[in-house]
C-alpha cells in the first residue's frame, strides 16, 4: 500500500491514496478539514466497524446499522499522541443476539482491526456496545 501527501498551503495538505482517492487534511486544528489526528481516529472507527458488520453478517445476524462513536484522551505536551481510545458501537438490527455483538466488537479490537491493533501497541484501546 502506498500514499502521497502534498502540501497545498498554510497547514493544508492533500492526501492521495493508492486506490485513487483524495482527502484534504488541516494541520491547523481542523479549521477547514479533518486534522491528521482526526483522520487516525476515523480510520480506527471505520476499520473496526467493517469488522463488526462483517462479523455480525457472517453469524447470520440481521444487522441494519452500526455507528462507532470514538472518544480519546491525549497527552498535554507534544507530541500530543492518543493515550486512550474508546470505541462505543451502537448496533441496530432485527433480534440481534447480544452474545454475538459482544464477541464481534471484542474480536475487532483484539484480533482483526489493523488500525486498532497498531494503535494498541502504544494506546489503551477499549470498547463498549449497545443494541439500539
Amino acid at each position: 500500500m502506498q500514499a502521497e501527501v502534498k502540501w497545498i498551503d498554510g497547514f493544508k495538505f492533500l492526501g492521495q491514496s493508492q486506490s485513487g482517492h483524495s482527502i484534504v487534511m488541516d494541520g491547523n486544528g481542523g479549521d477547514t478539514a479533518p486534522s491528521p489526528m482526526e483522520m487516525v481516529l476515523m480510520a480506527a472507527g471505520g476499520c473496526s466497524s467493517v469488522d463488526v458488520v462483517d462479523g455480525l453478517k457472517s453469524a447470520n445476524q440481521a444487522v441494519t446499522a452500526c455507528i462507532a462513536k470514538l472518544s480519546t484522551e491525549r497527552r498535554d505536551a507534544a507530541p500530543r499522541i492518543f493515550t486512550k481510545v474508546n470505541i462505543h458501537f451502537e448496533v441496530s438490527g432485527e433480534a440481534l443476539d447480544p452474545a454475538w455483538v459482544s464477541k464481534v466488537t471484542k474480536d475487532s479490537l483484539e484480533k482483526y482491526c489493523s488500525v486498532c491493533l497498531m494503535l494498541g501497541e502504544g494506546v489503551e484501546m477499549t470498547h463498549s456496545w449497545e443494541i439500539v
